[in-house]
């Protein structure tokens, strides 16, 4: 039973959902950022060019309709969405010449240079999906662990293209300079679909449920990760359903115990395993990771037991001490929101960086399951909750080794926090990938 000050001590916490009466003091920080910054979004059925989502711009006057095209049984599986339907949030192009905008629920570009719509974040191996339509004449594709501006598609990137017909031979679902699929394939006309697993250094390409390719790189300069990007090359092209399942990623809990972690000294927070999961409660205090994590995929679920609580997740964190337990980065939870309105959160909302950018939108709700995938890489930070991307932020900061005080991109260690007497959350499934250089050492 909590005691009966629990209400008293709560109300004396700082408002900072990290810091306690312990921590020693830290620089005022700079407000967050707009909701999900630093793309921008519009409330109509077509965006800007994709240039503008790099650009500062008002708050939408109304809320991005919410669309997640994603099964409970996929989101428990950890796939993600790249494309919310309305905006190009979470995109940049190569190209500011390029058309890109969003249209009736699709991706679509038809005039401009060739080049591509990226990725914000790179991702190494997984299965990806999506529909696309292109016109008769057409040509495009899909640039699988690409460079930003790839010159050469046989050491740059895995270009999976998309037209009816080519000099070489390499129409739709063949890889561009490397394999052919057995028969020529035609990619215009009405809707189509690839499933594609990239992982290692094997791809298999499936065109509307068919295998079509499976191919092998057995060169020496295999490519490990890298951005995925949608191609403007001739003529109208247009892509939607876009989904991505990261894979290979490790268990950071064995369901056990808590072998593997540690409690920061000083936490008053109770850390205990039960049928599978860790359940906090108590606070403030912190349980992280033996390990340091970089560049990484990492996914967790999570489930507040009580009304609007308070906790996160606490990446690239310095070693935590009682004087300093949580020096790092952190991914908000807290389900609550204002005025009937889930882009309105009430406290950053889950999956904000907490201090840095809020959530463009409070997805779970308490007492649910909800599933959180963060992806960083160098100073770019992304945040998925039951697979819909709520952040898209980058560290513009001067580098130092607290990311309170700035930018930091080396390893850290991931912890999760008890933030009060009311703390009571629970974690389960917890799972990290490392995300490898492009193209490994020799």
């Amino acid at each position: 039973m909590r005691l009966a000050t629990a209400g008293l001590l709560c109300l004396l916490l700082c408002a900072s959902c990290a810091e306690s009466s312990n921590e020693e003091a830290t620089p005022e920080p700079e407000a967050a950022a707009p909701a999900g910054a630093p793309s921008a979004e519009t409330t109509t059925a077509e965006t800007k060019p994709a240039e503008a989502a790099q650009a500062d711009e008002p708050a939408a006057e109304t809320p991005i309709p919410y669309h997640n095209p994603l099964s409970s049984e996929q989101i428990s599986e950890g796939w993600i969405s790249l494309f919310d339907g309305h905006t190009l949030f979470g995109w940049e192009s190569n190209d500011p010449g390029i058309n890109w905008t969003v249209q009736e629920g699709a991706i679509t570009a038809d005039s401009g240079p060739v080049g591509l719509l990226l990725t914000t974040v790179p991702f190494a191996d997984y299965e990806f999906r999506c529909e696309f339509r292109m016109e008769a004449g057409g040509n495009s594709g899909i640039f699988l662990r690409t460079t930003p501006k790839p010159e050469d598609v046989t050491t740059d990137c895995y270009e999976l293209n998309i037209a009816d017909e080519h000099p070489e031979g390499f129409t739709t679902g063949t890889l561009v300079g490397r394999v052919k699929t057995d028969e020529p394939i035609a990619g215009s006309g009405e809707w189509k679909s690839f499933d594609v697993r990239v992982e290692g250094n094997r791809i298999t390409v499936q065109l509307d449920g068919e295998e079509i390719l499976d191919y092998t790189d057995d060169s020496d300069a295999v490519r490990r990760s890298g951005l995925i990007g949608l191609q403007k090359n001739a003529g109208k092209i247009e892509f939607r359903n876009i989904l991505l399942h990261p894979l290979n990623l490790d268990p950071l809990f064995n369901g056990e115990d808590l072998n593997g972690w540690n409690v920061v000294p000083g936490s008053e927070s109770e850390f205990t395993v039960e049928e599978e999961v860790i359940r906090v409660s108590d606070g403030p205090g912190f349980l992280e990771t033996e390990g340091t994590y970089g560049d990484f995929v990492f996914q967790a679920e999570a489930i507040s037991h009580g009304d609007e609580l308070n906790s996160g997740y606490f990446f690239r964190a310095m070693k935590g001490t009682e004087e300093a337990p949580s020096h790092g980065y952190e991914v908000q939870i807290h389900n609550g929101y204002k005025n009937d309105d889930r882009t309105q959160p009430a406290n950053a909302g889950t999956g904000a960086i907490f201090r840095r950018v809020e959530a463009r939108r409070v997805v779970p709700n308490d007492h649910e399951w909800f599933t959180t995938t963060l992806v960083t890489s160098g100073p770019r930070i992304a945040v998925w909750v039951d697979g819909y991307h709520v952040v898209d932020w980058e560290d513009t900061r001067e580098p130092d080794e607290n990311p309170r005080r700035g930018k930091r991109v080396e390893p850290g260690h991931i912890s999760l926090q008890g933030h009060d007497p009311t703390t009571d959350l629970s974690f389960r499934n917890l799972r990290i990938t490392e995300i490898p250089e492009p193209v490994a050492a020799p």
